[in-house]
């Protein structure tokens, strides 16, 4: 829709609906109202670019990409009515992390529903000792993971802080892993179907992270 730059803008909160203690950064532009979706680093403009074109031409959204002197934004109209508890944005990173996490999650719960119970806890077994071999951060104990694989993710209160290479180690184990349980690969087919809980936005991030990265022969 627009590329705009900070003095173009105007930038405020208002209080999230359902809680007192946050605050909602919400965009004003020629008397449109857009919320933050996520941000990028000064020097990921190549993919900030990549990313708003795909949610404006692909998706049909109606977004902004705002070139700050720091970092780059994505916003996407919103009418201030709509902010609901689910408002709010996450980083690049979260986004991915959110994204491998759900993958987890859902191959998880396949393996319990195809395989049964005792299958199903093998696995957790196995991704736990992948967790704490690897060295991920915030892997404290089994019951951490324990938590990522049936727990609702949206309601997580702390987000691990993984960087991307946490997440493409992930990816790749998870390949493994999966294909050992299944004895193929289609479950890493169509991973918008398996990222339905997720906003259009986070889907479109990550789906395109993966397109351009060499995890895209694994996961499509």
């Amino acid at each position: 829709m627009f590329i705009l730059k900070r003095q173009d803008v105007e930038i405020s909160t208002v209080q999230h609906p359902n809680k007192e203690d946050r605050q909602v950064p919400i965009l004003y532009y020629q008397g449109q109202t857009f919320r933050l979706i996520t941000v990028f680093k000064s020097s990921e403009e190549d993919e900030a670019k990549t990313f708003w074109k795909s949610l404006t031409d692909n998706r049909g959204k109606a977004c902004i990409l705002l070139e700050e002197p720091e970092r780059y934004s994505i916003w996407g109209k919103v009418r201030l009515d709509q902010i609901s508890s689910n408002t709010g944005s996450h980083s690049k990173a979260d986004i991915l992390t959110l994204s491998v996490l759900t993958l987890l999650q859902a191959v998880y719960l396949d393996i319990e529903d195809l395989l049964g119970n005792r299958q199903a806890s093998l696995f957790a077994k196995d991704i736990t000792g992948v967790l704490q071999q690897k060295q991920f951060p915030d892997i404290s104990s089994a019951d951490t993971v324990k938590s990522f694989l049936t727990e609702d993710l949206s309601q997580m209160s702390k987000i691990p802080t993984w960087q991307e290479t946490h997440v493409i180690i992930l990816l790749e184990e998870l390949h493994k892993l999966g294909k050992t349980y299944f004895g193929d690969t289609n479950f890493a087919h169509q991973l918008d179907d398996r990222l339905q809980d997720m906003s259009v936005e986070e889907q479109e991030l990550f789906i395109s992270w993966v397109q351009k990265s060499p995890l895209n022969k694994l996961w499509q």
